[in-house]
């Protein structure tokens, strides 16, 4: 018998981030549930649909669907299936469906909303009755050890504009919630992606994330609001090497409009505007000046997270 069940999961947009993977003396943290990050950011009511489909077979076997192309390279994803085969006697040929309606590679976290909607999916499949934290541990596990991300797991759980401010697997990490309205849009301008891998392998750029990760926190929770996150979000893209030339054009056109703040997505060669819904029109207008318009993403916040529908 197949059985079948869709989860979606919004958008996730990091401002900032500081590595939180290694203990105070440098020495790499082992129990992957306390690595991760610190940081904030944004979740978009744009993200991940994924249907997942299972049968009884004699071995276990996956195939997984990246907008209807066959992706072995989500490894992400695949590393949560191979976590949820452990929790069951029988064998099964599960197959993964994900229609990502964000870019892939440029900030929107992507990877870590596709491993939520397979925990949440195949969990019901399999009847393994595992609660959304336990959920979320599984997936947040599988984005370190695949190194696409660090602490965007708990942030998509929850939605909204989030600080976490603890590092950590959801249940164990400590998130902060900065109230917006639902007449706030993010609108984002996408050029190019940037490998997350490259950057956590690189001890510089650790080091500098860091530094400049940590200073933005605490500015930020001095007065805490979505103004203050952007605001010095900007000037952590700056300090830390991110910002090109191309991301610079973009966050000099929003400064000039009625616009709540402006960053740089991380990680990722894209930025996005906070504005309320009445602006958003004359601000894509102006982005249309300098990208295609495909190239330009716009969404309302969500503030439900990551759930089965």
């Amino acid at each position: 018998m197949r059985e079948t069940a869709s989860a979606f999961s919004p958008g996730g947009i990091s401002s900032f981030f500081e590595i939180c993977d290694r203990t105070k003396d440098g020495k790499p943290i082992r129990d992957l549930l306390k690595a991760g990050a610190r940081g904030g950011g944004f979740g978009l009511q744009k993200g991940t649909l994924t249907r997942a489909y299972a049968t009884e077979a004699k071995k276990n076997s996956v195939a997984i669907f990246i907008n209807g192309m066959l992706a072995p390279e989500a490894e992400t994803t695949k590393t949560v299936l191979e976590m949820l085969f452990e929790k069951v006697e029988k064998k099964y040929k599960i197959t993964i469906d994900h229609k990502v309606e964000i870019p892939i590679g440029a900030g929107f976290g992507s990877s870590a909303g596709g491993a939520l909607n397979t925990g949440l999916t195949v969990s019901k499949i399999l009847n393994l009755n595992l609660t959304f934290n336990q959920i979320g541990k599984i997936a947040h596990i599988a984005e370190i050890k695949c190194k696409t991300g660090l602490g965007t797991v708990g942030p998509l759980m929850i939605g909204g504009c989030v600080l976490t401010t603890k590092p950590g697997a959801p249940g164990i990490s400590k998130i902060e919630s900065i109230p917006l309205t639902k007449k706030h849009v993010i609108i984002s301008g996408v050029f190019n992606p940037i490998k997350t891998k490259k950057i956590l392998n690189s001890e510089k750029k650790r080091e500098l994330v860091n530094y400049w990760g940590k200073k933005t926190l605490n500015k930020i929770l001095i007065k805490p609001s979505a103004e203050s996150l952007l605001n010095y979000s900007l000037e952590f893209a700056k300090k830390t090497g991110f910002m090109t030339s191309n991301t610079r054009k973009l966050v000099k056109i929003a400064k000039e409009l009625k616009t709540i703040g402006t960053a740089q997505n991380m990680i990722g060669e894209a930025t996005h505007t906070l504005a309320v819904e009445e602006n958003a029109t004359n601000i894509i207008n102006e982005f249309k000046k300098i990208l295609p318009k495909e190239r330009i993403l716009v969404s309302k916040i969500d503030f439900q997270g990551a759930r089965l529908v």
